[in-house]
Formats: C-alpha cells, structure tokens, sequence
C-alpha cells in the first residue's frame, strides 16, 4: 500500500486495505466440492477499523460465474499488541465475532510484505431458521503479495475441518 492513509493503530492490519479478486475451492462431508470466485475489499474512513465486504460464486469447469453463493460484511478492529476483534453478518442468519493476532513476517521500507493472521470465533449468534453451525478458525496471509486465506468449521454434526480455501490478488479500484 503506498502512502500512509490509515490511522497508527491500524499499522497491524494495513496490508489487508484494498481490493482483492480470486478463487478458490470449497469443501466439507455434507457437500459436494465446488470452486468459488471472490471479490473482498477492505477499507478505512479514517477512523481506527477496516470495514469489510466479501462476496462469492460459483464457478463452473470453464471458470464462469453461475450462481452467487456466500456474502459477509463487518468490521475489522485492531487491538493491543497486533490483535484483532472481526464482527461479521451473513444473510444467512449468522452473526460472528471473531478474535486474533497477527504476526509480520516482511517489513521492507515500514511497508508490510508478509504476514499472518489467525483467527477464531469467539461467539456464533444464529437465527432459528440458519443451518447449525457452531464454531469457526480462519488463516489469512499476505505471501508473495497474494492475499491467502482459509476457513475451518464445526458445522451441521462435523467436527472442525476445512471447508473453504482461497488465493487473491490486489486489484485497482477505479
């Protein structure tokens, strides 16, 4: 990210700001596999968060857009000592808060090139009508200048296992 347009506390967290695009591949026992396509953006207004918006869909065997699957929206908080609290909505009926720390591991120029964040769910809020789902773990990492992410559930009578796995490239925004 050149230039700095984020608030100190934010330091931590500054190289997930942007816009990302990718793909990626979907697992569980309860469910077929499957490749998604992804757009995730994270922004700042100013103030000491990241808003957050993720969005994705099927993709068939030439790579093509067939139905849209999963949306996420929430906020990004950083904490003490590189932590970080994620509140997240789904319009499937779920409301998550997570929590974690990031490790750097590249700094070049006070400009963060690798790092790592791991993530667990700290409480899982759900609607009478949303599917089971009890508990989540996410790794995020920015290696290679790619934004990699992947996501482990205890969901519907599973224990955890992974479920969904991604690769993103930063994108420009007009």
């Amino acid at each position: 990210m050149e230039g700095k347009s984020y608030p100190d506390e934010l330091a931590h967290l500054s190289w997930l700001i942007g816009a990302w695009v990718g793909v990626g591949t979907g697992h569980y026992p309860t469910i077929e596999d499957f490749r998604f396509g992804q757009e995730v953006a994270f922004a700042t207004d100013g103030r000491p968060f990241l808003s957050y918006i993720s969005r994705s869909w099927l993709l068939d065997e030439d790579g093509e857009r067939v139905r849209p699957l999963a949306t996420e929206t929430g906020f990004w908080r950083p904490r003490p000592d590189n932590g970080v609290e994620v509140t997240l909505a789904h319009p499937t009926g779920y409301a998550e808060t997570w929590g974690g720390r990031v490790e750097v591991t590249g700094l070049v120029n006070a400009e963060i090139t690798g790092a790592k964040l791991e993530l667990r769910t700290d409480g899982v809020l759900a609607t009478p009508s949303a599917k089971e789902y009890l508990e989540g773990q996410r790794l995020y990492g920015l290696v290679n200048g790619k934004l990699l992410w992947t996501f482990d559930m205890a969901a519907v009578g599973q224990d955890m296992s992974n479920h969904l796995a991604a690769s993103l490239s930063r994108v420009e925004v007009a």
